[in-house]
């Protein structure tokens, strides 16, 4: 039994750069007639496709798919290109089929992708590999639409075999091929590119764009949670239409509860970039670059579009996946099939004492990790050590705070060194949202507080922890220590309530808890903590927290 309806308005076709006025005809989810109309009312709303995610770890939110699309589908987002690299490196392939599986409970497009970094670097501690054989499995699935960021690029460069392998995978089925590779330049880049790696999220400045989009990459303008690069790289929209796509990467609960892709389209149009370079951004070229079977407003095409008021505000009045229409007062159907006797996790740490955190003495300086408000970018800054019973402590007044990093794979002996630029006049930060490894991280001013803060977590088997000499607060993360299994109001509510509790005990950064999460990445420059010790980016090696002469 067919089910047709229709819906009239502006239509407007960013893939043929054109308005007008007409009405869809819809059967069984798909577009089956498009009649031009002479004249719609003004009032009428405009339609075009919907908005696209090019990028995006959904584990991020801490939402299950299913309820991450519950968010995104009020914001005009119809699609994720969604990387399960978060949860594949706790679970493997286990975490990524898990991913697919609750995606597909909810009407809305995840395409996912195979991590091609798990590990990440042999530099830490990981709870999964996913080899070269395994891609090429994974590479032959319906349900696998790409390589994901390759993220080792001195693997790359220097012909590692594995990598080239699971390279090699993706452009035998002829699947893109996602890159990774901040600040790389000349002939690198040039050596990067060839291989096949056709995007990169992670550019700053207009330099590390525009050097792309000269070797025929496409460029992610990524505005998330901590990496916001939106203002610096945007100016490119005015020049280019098919080489630049909009991601948030990592996008938290409540900055997802503000908006998603709409956002960046409406600051785009604002700073008077043409409207069809934005829509093409947005909506057209991630999916004609990954291929997905996503709808743009074409005869036959599925019925795949959103309805706003305007095209300077793109107030999202619902939007339409696979014929399916929902609203700001509408819900997504679900058919929930994960319960707490199946949440799949990955978690033996076990608790810590202050005594562990003891640092002995060893020279006047140390080596501090420099973080930065907005930035998965560290600096270092040599700063003097404050000791305390032959103990090098958190100097609360020089904002120099212990990082902690304990591997939640195995019983282990905690990694300790020194951070500066949170803030934290008292108390602890602990989670095991830990790119890219998700072992557990914590900072403080205490090492009482920090051992706290990170017992509770093991406690929890997985979660964020503000703690404030006994005063504990909490977001349990059950799922692999990643995803809440509440809904995405209250994982929101519960997130913000945590940051806000944060920032009273001092930090000053807008997302705490995710720029915390980016110091323990160890392929991000420059200094970063593992839970086998500091790690140098430039170094490509652990080093000492003090330095030596």
């Amino acid at each position: 039994m067919n089910h047709t309806f229709q819906v009239s308005g502006h239509i407007v076709d960013p893939l043929n750069r054109n308005i007008y006025d007409g009405t869809l005809i819809i059967t069984d989810g798909r577009i089956t007639s498009i009649l031009p109309a002479e004249r719609i009312s003004d009032d009428a709303p405009y339609i075009l496709p919907g908005f696209i995610d090019s990028h995006v770890h959904i584990e991020s939110s801490m939402l299950l798919p299913e309820n991450f699309a519950h968010i995104a589908v009020r914001h005009g987002t119809v699609a994720a290109i969604a990387d399960p690299h978060e949860i594949a490196n706790v679970l493997g392939i286990e975490g990524i089929n898990f991913m697919i599986d609750n995606g597909n409970q909810v009407p809305f497009h995840f395409f996912f992708g195979a991590p091609s970094c798990v590990p990440c670097t042999n530099m830490e501690s990981s709870g999964a590999v996913i080899d070269a054989d395994d891609i090429a499995t994974l590479m032959q699935r319906d349900d696998i639409y790409f390589l994901g960021e390759m993220m080792n690029v001195p693997g790359v460069l220097l012909g590692d075999k594995e990598v080239l392998g699971k390279l090699d995978a993706a452009r035998k089925v002829k699947k893109p091929i996602d890159g990774h590779a901040p600040g790389l330049m000349d002939e690198g880049l040039i050596q990067y590119a060839s291989e096949g790696i056709s995007t990169d999220h992670e550019c700053s400045t207009l330099a590390d764009e525009q050097a792309r989009l000269d070797v025929g990459m496409k460029v992610l303008i990524r505005e998330g949670s901590a990496a916001q690069n939106f203002d610096s790289l945007s100016p490119l929209l005015a020049y280019y239409s098919d080489e630049l796509m909009f991601c948030t990467d990592d996008m938290h609960p409540d900055d997802l509860m503000k908006g998603h892709i709409n956002l960046m389209v409406r600051r785009a149009i604002a700073k008077g970039y043409p409207l069809w370079n934005v829509l093409r951004a947005a909506c057209v070229t991630p999916v004609l670059h990954y291929h997905i079977p996503c709808g743009l407003l074409q005869l036959g095409d599925p019925a795949d579009f959103i309805l706003v008021d305007n095209l300077s505000d793109f107030n999202i009045l619902s939007t339409c996946i696979s014929g399916n229409i929902f609203n700001r007062y509408t819900e997504l159907p679900v058919s929930r099939s994960w319960t707490q006797d199946n949440w799949p996790n990955n978690f033996h740490a076990e608790p810590i004492t202050a005594e562990d955190l003891r640092v002995i003495f060893e020279t006047n300086t140390i080596h501090a990790i420099m973080a930065f408000n907005g930035s998965l970018f560290t600096g270092q800054k040599d700063v003097e050590a404050k000791v305390v019973d032959g103990n090098v402590v958190s100097d609360i007044e020089g904002d120099v705070l212990k990082i902690v990093v304990l591997s939640r794979y195995a019983p282990s002996k905690p990694a300790i060194g020194f951070i500066k630029g949170f803030g934290l006049k008292r108390g602890a930060l602990a989670s095991t949202i830990a790119h890219d490894s998700h072992n557990i991280v914590a900072i403080g001013t205490s090492d009482e507080d920090i051992a706290a803060a990170i017992n509770r977590v093991i406690q929890m088997k997985g979660g964020i922890v503000v703690e404030d000499k006994g005063e504990c607060a909490a977001l349990p993360l059950p799922i692999a220590g990643l995803l809440s299994p509440l809904s995405h109001e209250d994982t929101a509510a519960a997130y913000a309530r945590l940051t806000a509790r944060a920032q009273a005990l001092g930090c000053s950064f807008d997302a705490p808890f995710m720029t915390l999460s980016f110091m323990a990445l160890p392929v991000i420059p420059k200094l970063k903590m593992t839970d086998k010790g500091l790690f140098d980016t430039a170094l490509f090696r652990h080093v000492s927290p003090f330095v030596t002469k």
